[in-house]
C-alpha cells in the first residue's frame, strides 16, 4: 500500500512538472528578446508586453478566486488544451499584427494562462504526497521559465527568427508534449480515504464558504498576501527582465545561462519543499513552512549585501537572490495553503487561496510596472533590483514571524476548544 502511494506520488510529480513546463513554452518565451529601441508614446515597448500580459495574469486571479474554487473534477484536460490553445493563437496575432497594435495580444495570451495553475493544482491537492507532488509543480516555473526563455533564444539564434515570431514557434516546439501529458495527468487517481483523513476532504467552495474562511483567518491571511504580493513583484522583476538585467552584469547573446541559473535552484527547492512530505503533522509542517520563507528572505538579503560588497560574483549574486526569493514564493504555491487547511480541518480548496493572494500579487506587479513608465524612471534594473531587495528582506522577515506567531495562536486556542 504504502509502496504504491510512493508511486503514485512520483507519478504525478513528474507528470505535472512537465505539464506545467510545456505551458510556460507559451506564456515567457517572448522575454527572451530586449525590443531595444523601440517605443510606444515615449514608453518602452518591452516594459508595455510585460504590462499587457501581466494585467491579463492579474485579472484572471481575481476571476479566478471564483472560478478555481468552484471548479469541479470533470473536464479539466480540455479546459487546459483550450485556455493553452487560445494562448499560443494570441502569439500568431502577436507576430502578424503591426505594432502597436499587437500589444493587446498580450493580455489575451495572459488572462488563460493565468488560470491554469489552479486546474492543474485541483489534481494533487489534499493527498498525503501533496507537499513532494506540489514541491515537483511549483518548481516547475523556475525551471520552466529559464527552459522557455533558452528555448526561445536558441530559435532565435539559430533559426534567425524575428523577435515577433520567437513566441509562437516555440509554442509549436511544445504543443505536442503538452497534449501527451495532459492525457498522462488525466490518469492521476483521485485522493483516496487515507489521504482525507490525513488532509480534509477538497471540494467546491461557495461564496459564503469562502467569506466564512477569510472572516475566521484574515489578520494572518493579510499578512501572508503582503509577503507573497513582494514575493510576486520582486520574482517577476527578475523573471521578466532577467535579460536586461544578466546585459547590465555584461552577459550577452548568452540563452543558455537562463537555465544555467534557474536549474540548480529548481533542484535545490525542490529537495527542500519536497522534504517537508516528512512531516506528517500538519500544524508542525504549517510553522516550519514559515521558518524556510523567513529564510529565504534572509538569504536574499545576505547574498545581495556580499553582492554589492562584490564578495559575490555576478553569477551567484542572481543565484543565491533567486533561490531566496523562490524559497519564499514556492511554499505559498506548493504546501503553505495545503497545510493551513489541513491543520484547521476546513472543508474546501486550496486553489481558492492561491488565487486570492496571486491577485494582490499581480497587481503589486503591475502597479511597479505602471509606475516606472508613468513617471519616465530610467532604471538600471540591476540596482533597483539589488537596493530593493534590502528593504523586502527586513519587512519579509517581520511580517514571516507576525504570521507564524498568529497561526500558533489560532491553533493552541483551537486545541483548547476541542
Amino acid at each position: 500500500m504504502l509502496r504504491s502511494k510512493w508511486q503514485t506520488s512520483i507519478y504525478a510529480a513528474v507528470i505535472v512538472f512537465l505539464a506545467y513546463t510545456m505551458i510556460f513554452g507559451f506564456r515567457k518565451s517572448f522575454t527572451v528578446a530586449t525590443f531595444d529601441g523601440i517605443t510606444v508614446a515615449g514608453y518602452s515597448y518591452k516594459t508595455i508586453l510585460v504590462i499587457s500580459q501581466v494585467i491579463g495574469y492579474m485579472l484572471a486571479k481575481f476571476y479566478g478566486v471564483k472560478y478555481i474554487s468552484e471548479l469541479k473534477r470533470t473536464g479539466r484536460g480540455t479546459i487546459i488544451l483550450i485556455l493553452t490553445g487560445i494562448a499560443w493563437l494570441s502569439w500568431l496575432c502577436f507576430a502578424i499584427v503591426p505594432l502597436p497594435y499587437n500589444i493587446v495580444f498580450l493580455f489575451v495570451n495572459g488572462f488563460p494562462l493565468g488560470m491554469l495553475w489552479g486546474v492543474v493544482f485541483s489534481y494533487i491537492e489534499g493527498r498525503r504526497g501533496t507537499d513532494f507532488i506540489g514541491a515537483a509543480l511549483a518548481v516547475s516555473f523556475i525551471f520552466a521559465s529559464g527552459f522557455a526563455r533558452s528555448a526561445g533564444g536558441w530559435l532565435m539564434l539559430k533559426f534567425h527568427l524575428s523577435q515577433f515570431w520567437v513566441p509562437f514557434y516555440t509554442g509549436l516546439l511544445f504543443a505536442v508534449p503538452l497534449i501527451t501529458f495532459v492525457y498522462l495527468m488525466e490518469k492521476i487517481p483521485p485522493p483516496d480515504a487515507d489521504d482525507i483523513t490525513d488532509r480534509t476532504e477538497r471540494k467546491p467552495m461557495s461564496a459564503a464558504q469562502r467569506k466564512t474562511f477569510l472572516r475566521s483567518f484574515y489578520p494572518g491571511l493579510t499578512a501572508c498576501i503582503i509577503i507573497y504580493t513582494f514575493a510576486t513583484i520582486f520574482r517577476d522583476i527578475r523573471d521578466n527582465f532577467g535579460a536586461e538585467m544578466w546585459k547590465e552584469l555584461g552577459y550577452f547573446d548568452q540563452p543558455a545561462i537562463f537555465s544555467k541559473t534557474e536549474t540548480p535552484i529548481t533542484l535545490i527547492i525542490l529537495i527542500i519543499i519536497g522534504s517537508m512530505v516528512m512531516i506528517r503533522n500538519n500544524y508542525r509542517a504549517l510553522i516550519v513552512t514559515h521558518f524556510l520563507i523567513a529564510i529565504g528572505f534572509l538569504l536574499a538579503g545576505l547574498a545581495t549585501v556580499a553582492y554589492l560588497y562584490t564578495y559575490l560574483s555576478p553569477l551567484w549574486w542572481m543565484i543565491y537572490t533567486g533561490l531566496g526569493l523562490y524559497m519564499v514564493y514556492i511554499p505559498f504555491n506548493a504546501i503553505f495553503f495545503e497545510r493551513l487547511i489541513a491543520t484547521f480541518k476546513y472543508t474546501g480548496n486550496v486553489g481558492f487561496l492561491i488565487y486570492l493572494a496571486d491577485s494582490f500579487g499581480y497587481t503589486g506587479s503591475v502597479g511597479v510596472l505602471f509606475s516606472k513608465e508613468i513617471f519616465h524612471l530610467q532604471l538600471n534594473w540591476v540596482t533597483f533590483f539589488s537596493n530593493s531587495i534590502l528593504i523586502l528582506s527586513t519587512f519579509g522577515i517581520l511580517l514571516t514571524a507576525f504570521s507564524a506567531w498568529y497561526f500558533r495562536n489560532k491553533y493552541q486556542n483551537m486545541s483548547k476548544l476541542s
